[in-house]
């Protein structure tokens, strides 16, 4: 479990803390965009195109999903249009009037950027959703740079990734903030030795389940909790 608490985390991260670095799905942008494209509108074109029912083709795309989960063709859209057999990006397109910034995301990044700390947007995104997202968010503006898993070409979930963007930010690893919506990665991130860490909860505003808080990490339900 975190050493710290979240007050003394908040109040950290305005005193002391240089560098934020922020994961965009789920953490910066609701979930839901992402969950509605993979589980829904990706296997309503999948059975379609096979001619099977959409509970076969949500089957057998789950078991393709599971086999990729964690590795750089996870978030590869070329990939899975290959994979697939659909295309991917036009997808993303049609919906992308979904993709919604979580509330509070934009006070906070403005109130970060007030207090010159350096911002960075690091995440696992295929370039091309990333340049559908930004365009569609206008929140690009706030970041200091933008990193992805194919640049680096290495998963957050890799402590390569880390090791490959410490080298080029040169951020002190006591100093820095991440915040992201997966365990998964916020560990590797913890063994790499960033201090500050923080798991966003609710990553998607519609799904009703009930999270189970964290015993390793500190978390929010909304960056509301951030602001001072």
């Amino acid at each position: 479990m975190s050493n710290i608490t979240l007050a003394e985390l908040k109040d950290a991260l305005w005193k002391d803390v240089r560098h934020v670095l922020l994961d965009m799905d789920g953490t910066l942008l609701d979930k839901y965009f992402d969950d509605y494209f993979w589980e829904h509108l990706v296997p309503e074109k999948y059975a379609e195109k096979h001619n099977i029912t959409f509970g076969k083709a949500k089957d057998e795309l789950l078991k393709k999903y599971k086999k990729h989960e964690g590795t750089l063709n996870w978030t590869d859209i070329d990939f899975w249009s290959r994979e697939l057999g659909l295309d991917i990006p036009a997808l993303k397109e049609q919906i992308k009037h979904l993709i919604e910034v979580h509330p509070y995301v934009e006070e906070f990044l403005k109130m970060a950027k007030a207090k010159k700390k350096i911002i960075i947007l690091v995440t696992n995104a295929h370039y091309k959703t990333l340049t559908i997202k930004l365009r569609k968010t206008q929140i690009g503006a706030y970041f200091d740079k933008v990193y992805t898993s194919f640049e680096m070409g290495a998963p957050k979930e890799d402590l390569a990734f880390w090791e490959r963007v410490q080298k080029l930010i040169g951020f002190d690893p006591e100093l820095t903030l991440f915040i992201d919506d997966t365990l998964e990665i916020l560990k590797t991130a913890r063994e790499f030795g960033i201090k500050y860490l923080l798991l966003k909860k609710k990553a998607n505003s519609k799904d009703n389940k009930k999270e189970e808080a964290s015993s390793d990490f500190l978390s929010i339900d909304s960056f509301k909790e951030l602001i001072p």
